[in-house]
Order: structure tokens, then sequence, then C-alpha cells
């Protein structure tokens, strides 16, 4: 598929019957702001381990947003897989990346979460690697700084090339492309995130351009840009190509209990 920014106004509320082709990749969007009294019924789709996490931040607001998060997880794939999101149970890889471990009547889906400030962006999908990293766009950042430490050499001189207007945002929709890479491939940062380059340029299309060491890795990936809501960036990276994209709004808490 062409990548182009998927804009806000491109994200509907999913259909009543939901259904994910093994050409689809799907994409939703929540807000973890959410009444004190929903997330006191969103702790009890939790498991043990998960509640024992939340318990960890220090702060309230940090806990909360944790709970719907997750919790919108399993209620997401659970949808998918036609169960009661409580019975759904996750393994980590050795760099953290969740997983879901399939029952024998379950489906095997494969998914990736982000969550920035106050929203929480999910991707599903069937048989291919994906990843997703969500930025809100924040001031403060020492963009130079960050940039001449993380970014390829190539990536530098083209973010110091563009004019201080659009800097700013194209730091932040290089970030999310590099994260949505190296989520997708499940390495964490045992990946430099030197050691591959994308494109941050307005105007060009998201793509991964090449790769230290293995250069036709580049080609085996798509990247998508997404902006779920004003404020915010995010990239999607998928195996592949030839894949349909679907994004949909989470509007489901109120009614979930």
């Amino acid at each position: 598929m062409k990548a182009t920014i998927v804009s806000p106004s491109s994200w509907s509320a999913p259909p009543s019957t939901l259904t994910l082709a093994g050409d689809e990749v799907h994409v939703w969007s929540v807000s973890l702001h959410q009444p004190s009294s929903q997330v006191h019924r969103l702790l009890s789709v939790l498991a043990a381990d998960e509640q024992t996490r939340a318990e960890r931040f220090r702060f309230q607001k940090d806990r909360d947003r944790f709970i719907v998060a997750r919790s919108v997880l399993r209620l997401i794939l659970g949808r998918y897989l036609n169960c009661d999101p409580e019975r759904l149970v996750f393994h980590y890889n050795a760099y953290g990346k969740p997983a879901l471990v399939p029952a024998e009547s379950e489906e095997t889906l494969h998914f990736n979460i982000s969550h920035s400030a106050e929203l929480a962006l999910y991707a599903v999908n069937r048989g291919r690697k994906v990843g997703i990293d969500l930025e809100h766009l924040r001031s403060g950042v020492d963009i130079d700084c960050i940039a001449a430490r993380f970014f390829s050499p190539g990536e530098v001189r083209a973010l110091r090339a563009l004019p201080v207007a659009v800097r700013h945002e194209a730091f932040f929709r290089c970030w999310t492309r590099k994260e949505a890479y190296i989520k997708a491939r499940g390495e964490g940062l045992s990946l430099p995130l030197d050691q591959f380059e994308v494109t941050l340029t307005p105007g060009q299309p998201a793509a991964l351009l090449s790769t230290a060491g293995d250069p036709p890795e580049a080609s085996r990936w798509s990247l998508q840009d997404l902006t779920p809501t004003p404020g915010y960036v995010a990239a999607l990276a998928v195996e592949g190509s030839d894949w349909r994209l679907a994004c949909w709004q989470y509007l489901g808490l109120a009614a979930t209990f």
C-alpha cells in the first residue's frame, strides 16, 4: 500500500460485526482519560500480575492510564477471538514485547500497543509482525540533542536542513517511525536507532530507507503515518506489503459493564 498520513477524520466507530482478514491491519484509538468509577471496573479485567504492576505506579494518574490501556487491550483482543478478556494469557519475549498464549480454540493474533499522554493506540493483525508508536507533540524537547544521539547521520542532516517551523513535527514523525519498526522487530534497543534510516521530510511517504548490515531488510517492511487526533503523531510498521488498513475509535467503555 502507498503510505500517506491517516488523518483524524479517517477514524470511525467499528462495525457491529468485526472481521479481520489476513491482509488487514486494524488500528484502534482510545482515550485513557476515564472516570474513576470506570477505571475501578476495568481493574477487574486485568490478571493478577497486571494489577500488581498497576499498584507500583507512584501517581494515581499514571496508575489509571495503565489500567485503562491494558484492560482495553484485553477487551479488543477478546472481541476478535470471541472470548472473555479475562481468559487471555500473555507471555513476553526477552525484550518485553507481549504476545498471546493461544488456547486450543483460539486463533493467534499479532498485536502491539503504544500510549502517550491521554491516548493509546493498538495495532492488530493476523500473520504479520507489527509495531506501533504514538507520541504527544509536546514542547520543551531538545530535538537537536536527541537526534544527534539517536538518529542516523542521514536523518540528522535531513532534519537540520528543514525550516524551523516544520522541524519539531518532523522530528516526532521520524521518532515514531523508528520506534514502530524496532517494536515490530521485537528486539528493543538491542537494535540501535542509528543503524537504520527512515524518511522524515514533510511530504515524503513514510518509509524504511536502509538498514545497516542487512540491505534487503528495508524492503521487507511497510511504514504508515497516523494522526489519531490533533496534537499527536503516530507510525505503524507492518511486515510485508499489500495490506489494508482500518482505523477504529474504541467507544465501547461505557457499555462494557
